[in-house]
């Protein structure tokens, strides 16, 4: 594990969003997305490397400052620390929830267990318009329910969420949705979590049914062939690009739940392949990630990679990294 890059990215006010190669492109400031994402990293990485506690601790405050008193959250911040555009649940407030949970599940230190907690019981209350949105935020009431296994917001999210998913279609396509889009593996993970904890065998069979599906679809021979970033509907030509790291990312973390839940080598394969894509088993031959300085790159192209190393793509990188060392070893 190396995270030189991502504590390189690391200020007192955020994140980076956005590099030109490895510097960051001080325009576009700090997301509540990346935070969240840099304190999972962070806090399941301190053993590594201690300098990722300066991560913990400032992603900690940051998601804490973004939200209100109603649960809403504010997406975006500039490099001077100034918060800008609305509050709202999307995906960065179904995110935060995530992180808040996996906080309150791992973290070793009780003022970030705490400010998670606080921050968990204000925005778990509220609910998003957005399948995906609310997806994160399952994950995150699964993170919750280890700790916590009658957490009744936490349960009541994972209701919610299960009413939101459209019965299954026909066999060829079982996804709930006329498109895949953009952290597909998010849906059926979610599932099985639901289905384990309500449980509501079904949806567990349903769920791993439809990540089994995702598998085949996003595979080529041995290697992963990512859904690109602009979606993918049946009777259009794969592979495509540009694909992303971040599909990787939720590919493997749902591969880890249902490893836990129904043990098969189809599961560890896929995260020996998730690895391999970042190091260049992938459509084009070329490594999404930097081993040197633990840097993770935005796009795989037709003709190569788009080189901005920023927050997303780097922990994708290492998040991967982690699971796949926890569940490889």
């Amino acid at each position: 594990m190396n995270y030189k890059h991502l504590i390189a990215l690391t200020t007192d006010h955020g994140v980076f969003e956005h590099c030109a190669g490895r510097n960051p492109r001080l325009e576009h400031g700090y997301c509540v997305d990346d935070v969240a994402r840099a304190l999972m990293v962070a806090e399941r990485g301190l053993s590594d490397d201690h300098g990722l506690e300066q991560v913990a601790e400032m992603s900690s405050r940051f998601l804490s400052n973004a939200l209100n008193d109603e649960g809403l959250m504010c997406n975006r911040r500039d490099v001077s620390g100034e918060w800008r555009g609305p509050f709202a649940t999307g995906d960065h407030w179904g995110r935060s929830l995530w992180a808040w949970g996996t906080t309150m599940a791992e973290s070793g230190d009780p003022a970030r267990r705490a400010a998670a907690e606080r921050g968990w019981d204000r925005a778990a209350r509220q609910r998003s318009p957005f399948l995906r949105s609310m997806a994160h935020a399952v994950l995150g009431a699964g993170e919750v329910l280890r700790v916590a296994p009658r957490d009744p917001l936490a349960l009541a999210l994972l209701c919610d969420f299960s009413a939101m998913v459209s019965p299954s279609g026909h066999p060829a396509w079982p996804w709930p949705e006329p498109r895949l889009t953009y952290a597909n593996a998010i849906v059926p993970h979610a599932l099985l979590i639901s289905g384990c904890h309500l449980g509501d065998d079904e949806l567990v069979d349903r769920s791993l049914r439809m990540l089994t599906w995702l598998v085949q679809v996003q595979s080529r021979g041995e290697h992963l062939s990512l859904i690109p970033n602009t979606g993918w509907s049946p009777g259009q030509i794969l592979p495509d690009f540009d694909q992303q790291g971040i599909e990787v990312a939720h590919l493997i973390e749902a591969m880890v739940f249902a490893e836990e839940i129904a043990p098969q080598p189809m599961w560890k394969d896929v995260l020996t392949s998730g690895v391999a894509w970042f190091l260049g088993d992938n459509d084009t031959g070329i490594a999404m990630a930097d081993p040197r300085d633990g840097a993770g790159f935005d796009g795989l192209t037709w003709t190569g990679r788009n080189p901005n190393a920023g927050a997303e793509s780097t922990l994708s990188y290492l998040s991967v990294m982690q699971r796949a060392r926890q569940y490889l070893s």
